[in-house]
Order: C-alpha cells, then sequence, then structure tokens
C-alpha cells in the first residue's frame, strides 16, 4: 500500500523571528567560489585549477539546541524526573538518553487552533477533543498539539502565539501512559508573555512553565516547532521522532516526520 510522508519539522533558518532575540540561529553561507581560494592554497594550486573555479558549499551555523524543530528531554525542565514513580526520584534522562522505541509509534492529533492565544489548556479540554476524534490513548501513543501558532511560524507575533498544556492537562497524558508529545508553538506552555501576567496578578509562581515541570513527576519528551499539523489526520499515523544525540544535552534537533498510507 502506497505511504504518504509528511515532514512535521521547522527548517532552520536565520532573519525570522522564529524564538526570542537571544535566541535567534545565525546561518553564515559560503558558496562554491567562497571556500575555492582557501583549498587552492593548501594545495598549491590556482583557484582556476579548481573546477569552474569551484570547491565545497558550506554554512558556518550559530544556534542552541532548542533551535529549529527539535526535542526536549527530561533534564531541561528540571535536575530529576519520576518522583510520582520512584521514590525520591531519579536524575533526569538527557537526549542522549532518549529510548528510542519511543521516537517511532502511533500518532494523535489535538487540534486546539480554536482555543486562544495564552490558554492553558486542561485536562478536560483534552480528554472532550479525545472524544471528538474518537480516539482512546494507548501508551506511547506520541500526542501533538496543533495550536493557532503553527500558522504564524516566522511571524513576529509567533512566540506569543497559541495555546499551551498546562499540569493537569500534561499529567492526564503521562498517566495514560504518553512518553512523547509535540507542539507546533514555541513552548509546550502558553507563551510566556502570558504568563507573566498571570504571575503579575495573582502571585502564584507555580504557573511559570507549568506543564514543562511534570517532567518532575513522570519524565518524558517534549517537541516543539513542529509543523504542517493541520495535514494530518486525527490518528492512524506513525510518527519517527529520532533526535540528534548530543551528549548530556537538553534537547537535540529532530527531522520529525508523519507517516500514513494514502
Amino acid at each position: 500500500m502506497p505511504q504518504r510522508f509528511v515532514d512535521i519539522s521547522t527548517p532552520l533558518m536565520g532573519g525570522i523571528r522564529s524564538d526570542p532575540p537571544h535566541m535567534l540561529p545565525k546561518i553564515r553561507y559560503a558558496n562554491h567560489h567562497d571556500t575555492a581560494p582557501q583549498m587552492a592554497e593548501y594545495m598549491g594550486i590556482s583557484v582556476d585549477q579548481l573546477p569552474n573555479g569551484e570547491y565545497a558549499a558550506r554554512e558556518d551555523v550559530e544556534i542552541t539546541t532548542h533551535s529549529g524543530t527539535h526535542m526536549d528531554a527530561p533534564y531541561h525542565f528540571f535536575s530529576r524526573m519520576n518522583e510520582k514513580l520512584v521514590p525520591g526520584g531519579e536524575p533526569s534522562w538527557t537526549i542522549d538518553q532518549v529510548p528510542l522505541e519511543w521516537c517511532f509509534k502511533p500518532g494523535v492529533k489535538l487540534d486546539f487552533r480554536h482555543l486562544p492565544d495564552g490558554y492553558v489548556a486542561t485536562a478536560a479540554d483534552v480528554e472532550t477533543e479525545l472524544n471528538r476524534i474518537g480516539h482512546a490513548l494507548r501508551p506511547l501513543d506520541i500526542v501533538v498539539v496543533n495550536t493557532a501558532a503553527g500558522a504564524r511560524y516566522g511571524h513576529d507575533d509567533y512566540i506569543d502565539r497559541g495555546c499551551g498544556l498546562g499540569r493537569e492537562a500534561t499529567l492526564y497524558l503521562l498517566e495514560r501512559g504518553v512518553r512523547v508529545v509535540g507542539t507546533d508553538a514555541w513552548s509546550w506552555d502558553a507563551p510566556f508573555s502570558f504568563t507573566r501576567q498571570r504571575v503579575k496578578e495573582t502571585g502564584d509562581v507555580s504557573l511559570i512553565w507549568e506543564g514543562h515541570r511534570v517532567g518532575r513527576d513522570i519524565g518524558y519528551f517534549q517537541m516543539e516547532k513542529l509543523n504542517n499539523l493541520p495535514d494530518l489526520p486525527s490518528s492512524g499515523f506513525i510518527i519517527a521522532c529520532f533526535p540528534v544525540k548530543v551528549h548530556k544535552a537538553s534537547a537535540g534537533w529532530t527531522r520529525a516526520v508523519a507517516i500514513f498510507d494514502d
């Protein structure tokens, strides 16, 4: 049976508003002619002795492990994890410790594009959407969330768009065996600009990063800045999302792909 592959990753690009200013990727492109003089000098020849005076194209990149589509490890959220599962918890896993079998599993899409920017989705919101699409969660399902942010990637308002998943919604997924999740927004949590206002109004600092911090209770892996989620059905597809193996890192860049029968 023919299969369809949908790239649900965003391209790593410079010059767009993909992150806060201090985290923006920088990419310097060197074309075939730019690199030719250095190689010619090393080889002791003239540039015109190289084919068409060309050598190798190359890019020099300044990024963080959280640039572009990436997967966060529990170590990103807190120094310890699984405090609900293991007495006293255990050291949080880094991205090079992700179980590979967790990264190639059936996918489920929650369509939360109708929820307003800054909204913190609840367990009831998750349950309502699962009922709407007629899906019962299974252990190790990969759950991706389509928010209003996805359509704004690269625009000036991107990091302030979309809803987030709060503590109870994240726990709802994890307690049912989900261990890898993802969003097309900049963060799994609601945009920081909205959280800052809520903390100012309530004085409740537990609202800061509440979805991420659930990793203290149950360790999980989380993708951010996904793409093309409207092209996916609600279920019935596989997600492949193997992160780059960065030693002892809090995250790794990920080429996430959805695969389903066409």
